[in-house]
């Protein structure tokens, strides 16, 4: 953005589609809203969240702790937030930061074909539990 304003170009940045992470063991990134935002706003809104204790990746890694928390417009459907404490979060939030950029829908997420087993499916699953469809949900 600097070097296109340095430039003489037009620069613009979304400042609600900005990471953050903490490289903690397990790692912790969230880009949007929290869900504490979203409440005090009045909006409504929905909420999916998916243990990586039901993810096969996170099994096989030997870190199946954390989850994936993904906030959405309950009218819209936008994606609002995305939370993710776990293995690798710093580099799954990507895919939410996309999202955000991009006003994708929790149904977009859903309708994301994952790789798998991938520690991403986790993002997946939350996106479907926002809708009460998780495939791997632990408890049902």
């Amino acid at each position: 953005m600097v070097a296109e304003l340095i430039a003489g170009e037009f620069a613009q940045v979304n400042y609600g589609a900005i990471p953050s992470v903490i490289y903690t063991s397990p790692e912790i990134a969230w880009v949007g809203k929290t869900e504490a935002e979203v409440k005090a706003s009045g909006r409504e809104y929905k909420v999916g969240t998916f243990s990586f204790a039901a993810n096969g990746r996170a099994k096989a890694l030997q870190h199946p702790a954390g989850l994936v928390k993904v906030i959405a417009d309950k009218e819209h459907d936008e994606i609002l937030g995305v939370h993710i404490v776990g293995p690798y979060a710093g580099e799954l939030i990507g895919e939410a930061v996309l999202a955000i950029e991009f006003s994708a829908s929790a149904e977009d997420l859903q309708r994301t074909v994952h790789a798998h087993p991938t520690l991403s499916e986790a993002l997946h699953e939350a996106a479907l539990a926002a809708d009460k469809h998780a495939i791997h949900a632990i408890n049902r």
